[in-house]
């Protein structure tokens, strides 16, 4: 075991749900078999339940809805913020409760019980301002967000403190001030002229907060705010994943590691596909096509700062830690770039490479608009866009000829955009003559570099055929990774099977199980 001063560093984010069923594996386990080794920073979403619309971050949100929303009294958001204190001082006990054999445990429980009740009895006094002057800024709105991390952390701290390894909380709230001051304006055209960058500049104030624990291990906020626009507006709710790459680049990591309850990526959703397989490594590029095509991979701007700094990411399940879980390199240099070859034949131009992995992306619509000829076909996408935008629809897919555009889209989740379809096709018919497909799946197929393997299209599109599955809308070229194409809903998962068995070549689970059966031993 090197001295601290020679060890290199790891970054572990842990999610919101291994924080509130697994802490004591993370903390008795997992953290100290790192620390032998390396010198470990923490990064911690907000503590979850079973689901995300459970989860302090949740609250939270319902909270500013009610100090927002609610004209007659503060009752119902007392009870928010009631639900937040309890269930963290509950976990306070069990998490430091049962190790009041210890020396110092109890000082530790009582700290940290003083700590969780000043933070709710803040946020409720924070609020209940709020309510009387019944708005919110978007600064303010992270103020209140950052709680729930700060509470998870503090559980996280002295979990790790009975089980004498010394650490620290680290409460990333001011680090976009810091950076570049409070000028709000500047800061949000800043981050829309050049996000990657504009968050990369972050980088020496989260090395000063880290340096500040000197051997103590950094447990680190997964919120760091305040964004522009707010940092949920502005990067989504995957923001721990980015804070935890900030923390890796700051540092200068090994390698940044995310812990989840899964082992890594797989060729396919294994509760969809039983014949999934994991995958050892997969590109940088290949991670971000996948998250945004509907597996929850990585956030593409956590990917973005690891490429730039060629920092490896390794998804790791906090159930299982001793299995190795994926590797994401970095595009540059990768060795998943490299190409393949298979034993005794090193000639790559021999291997017939096939894809990498297959996803689907629910709850799509399919908008077919036909130009009514008013518009000038430079102009026609432009105002689609523009309609579709504002009812909170995302472009996933587009198909076009000049005057006709087949477009498949998302949307936020928000009752805006799902309750108002038929407002939005009103919009649309401003400009042309449409037809609206609902119920609908984006298929995507993704590889590296698979706009160069030769005949995999055919393939693809020959397997569908033969299954009997119609194909709505079909893109291939924006990215040299991705073949995709939107299929009904109720047929996707035949869609995937179809391509994971015949295009990829893995066999069935029904005959991945008969293939140990077979042989002279049944006789």
């Amino acid at each position: 075991m090197g001295s601290i001063e020679t060890r290199q560093w790891v970054v572990q984010k842990y999610g919101g749900t291994s924080v509130g069923k697994l802490l004591d594996t993370i903390t008795g386990t997992i953290i100290p078999d790192y620390l032998e080794r390396f010198k470990v920073a923490v990064v911690c979403s907000a503590r979850s339940g079973t689901q995300k619309t459970q989860g302090t971050t949740s609250l939270l949100l319902e909270a500013i809805h009610l100090a927002t929303s609610s004209e007659t009294s503060t009752v119902e958001l007392d009870q928010v913020i009631d639900i937040i204190k309890q269930e963290h001082l509950e976990a306070a006990e069990v998490t430091v409760g049962g190790a009041d054999q210890r020396e110092g445990a109890q000082a530790v429980l009582g700290e940290l019980l003083g700590s969780i009740e000043n933070d709710c009895e803040h946020l409720r006094s924070f609020l209940k301002a709020t309510w009387t002057i019944g708005e919110i800024s978007e600064r303010t709105q992270d103020r209140v967000l950052a709680v729930g991390e700060t509470l998870a952390c503090r559980l996280v701290v002295a979990s790790l403190k009975v089980k004498d390894i010394d650490a620290e909380v680290v409460v990333l709230d001011d680090i976009v001030q810091k950076t570049y001051g409070s000028r709000q304006k500047e800061l949000a055209a800043a981050f829309r002229r050049h996000p990657a960058k504009f968050l990369g500049g972050l980088a020496g104030a989260i090395r000063k907060k880290i340096d500040g624990c000197k051997e103590r291990v950094p447990v680190v906020t997964g919120f760091f705010g305040a964004m522009p626009e707010s940092l949920v507006s502005s990067v989504g709710r995957g923001y721990s994943d980015l804070c935890a790459a900030l923390c890796a680049v700051a540092v200068g990591a090994e390698e940044l590691q995310i812990w989840k309850e899964v082992d890594g990526i797989f060729t396919a959703d294994p509760r969809k596909v039983k014949s999934a397989r994991l995958l050892a490594t997969v590109t940088s590029e290949e991670a971000a096509e996948l998250t945004y095509y509907g597996s929850e991979v990585i956030h593409p701007l956590t990917i973005e700062q690891i490429c730039n700094a060629q920092i490896p990411l390794r998804l790791k399940n906090v159930k299982h830690p001793e299995r190795p879980g994926t590797i994401v390199f970095p595009s540059l240099g990768s060795p998943a770039t490299s190409p393949k070859s298979t034993p005794g034949n090193s000639s790559p131009s021999q291997y017939r490479r096939t894809p990498t992995a297959v996803t689907a992306k629910d709850s799509i619509t399919v908008f077919n608009i036909r130009s009514n000829g008013r518009a000038r076909p430079q102009e026609f996408l432009g105002q689609i866009a523009q309609r579709l935008g504002r009812h909170d629809y995302t472009i996933d897919l587009i198909s076009s000829s000049q005057q006709m555009l087949s477009l498949a889209v998302s949307s936020d989740g928000s009752s805006k955009s799902n309750g108002n379809i038929e407002e939005t096709v009103a919009e649309l018919s401003e400009i042309g003559i449409v037809t609206v497909a609902r119920h609908m799946s984006i298929v995507s197929v993704v590889g590296h570099k698979m706009k160069n393997m030769v005949g995999i299209s055919g393939e693809v599109f020959s397997a569908l055929a033969s299954a009997r599955v119609n194909i709505y809308l079909i893109s291939q070229g924006a990215s040299e990774i991705n073949i995709s194409f939107v299929v009904k809903a109720q047929d996707a998962l035949l869609a995937m099977e179809v391509v994971h068995t015949n295009v990829m070549r893995i066999p069935l689970h029904s005959e991945q199980e008969n293939s140990f059966i077979r042989g002279p031993w049944l006789y």
